[in-house]
């Protein structure tokens, strides 16, 4: 059965909605009013990045907002700590390695993110086949296990990807870390179509998503975008107000017809 996210997910899809998910660094400063002017201003769920010390799929802006959260003391706890505080109606995803999960084992963690109400959970660096302990601690703590399918994946491969997905499939946009780019990667359009094509699954583009524009590009396609440099960025430059005006900028062109 259908979690929380995807549930939602599927009902907007239906209604003819594309998806919006901004990406937060938790634990930055402001990342709190960040999240709420985020879901003020149409996004359909927030990620929440914990951050990591070594973020192997981060980008230079998404890394230095983890560092300064890291040296100020931020740890996991610190940020699931403020999420039941958040009082926002969208679901809230997280964002983390495995190593976070590792350390205190995969049925704690999974329990944590239950206890913070947290829907979601996204590992970029778990591969598929490794992911059984993982997924089945999420699931026994209803936590939806999102995976990631990457451009360079074979035809034989994307079918079990949507397969152990929960939630909805992140279909990674380009190769390489996160960050802005000047435009949307073919691969990113290219990726979506053929996950599409093989499951009903939400599927949502991330990585190389850097503005309105392009995300209207993707969205053409997918069934949303998640968008996190061009997000934390403002974050980080003129704080949460921004994210809010940014929000909804993207809001307004992925809605366009």
């Amino acid at each position: 059965m259908p979690g929380r996210l995807e549930t939602e997910f599927r009902a907007k899809r239906e209604a003819g909605r594309k998806l919006l998910v901004p990406y937060i660094t938790g634990g930055y400063p402001g990342w709190q009013d960040a999240i709420r002017a985020c879901a003020a201003n149409g996004a359909d769920a927030v990620e929440i990045g914990i951050p990591f010390s070594d973020p192997v799929m981060d980008g230079p802006v998404i890394q230095q907002a983890s560092q300064a959260a890291l040296e100020a003391g931020v740890t996991p706890q610190s940020v699931l700590d403020e999420v039941p505080g958040l009082d926002v109606e969208i679901p809230l995803a997280v964002m983390t390695y495995y190593n976070l999960v590792h350390h205190p084992g995969p049925e704690r963690f999974a329990a944590n993110l239950q206890r913070a109400g947290v829907a979601a959970a996204i590992l970029p660096d778990l591969p598929l086949e490794e992911s059984d302990p993982w997924c089945t601690a999420a699931e026994a703590h209803g936590i939806e296990a999102i995976m990631l399918a990457a451009p360079t994946a074979p035809d034989d491969r994307l079918p079990r990807v949507a397969e152990r997905a929960r939630g909805f499939i992140y279909s990674v946009g380009l190769l390489g870390v996160t960050g802005e780019r000047s435009s949307l990667a073919e691969t990113a359009t290219d990726l979506a179509a053929r996950l599409k094509a093989i499951t009903d699954k939400p599927v949502l583009v991330g990585v190389g998503v850097s503005n309105a524009e392009q995300a209207y590009q993707a969205t053409r396609v997918a069934d949303g975008v998640i968008q996190g440099a061009s997000v934390v960025r403002r974050l980080m430059e003129t704080g949460p107000d921004s994210v809010g005006e940014y929000v909804a900028e993207v809001r307004a062109a992925i809605d366009a017809d």
